[in-house]
């Protein structure tokens, strides 16, 4: 089954780290730019009072929209 289509300004989950960023599978980013189609995305992740704590561009097969029934949970950020 594919997955719905993502558009800018929907949030979405990683399904892989991005250890550079000291993102992990599961954070939850918004979409702030889609290239060619949706074969990748640039992404924003922010930490829970609002700071931008990273900007990264991704392939389609690295996320996947939220779902309706999950929710978000909160964990430090590690320096990269």
């Amino acid at each position: 089954m594919k997955d719905t289509m993502i558009r800018e300004h929907d949030r979405v989950v990683l399904k892989s780290a991005v250890p550079a960023e000291g993102l992990e599978a599961g954070d939850v980013g918004t979409v702030v730019h889609v290239y060619s189609d949706g074969k990748a995305y640039e992404l924003e992740f922010t930490t829970l009072d609002g700071h931008t704590a990273a900007v990264v561009t991704v392939e389609a097969a690295q996320v996947r929209p939220v779902r309706g029934r999950e929710i978000t949970h909160a964990r430090e950020l590690q320096a990269a």
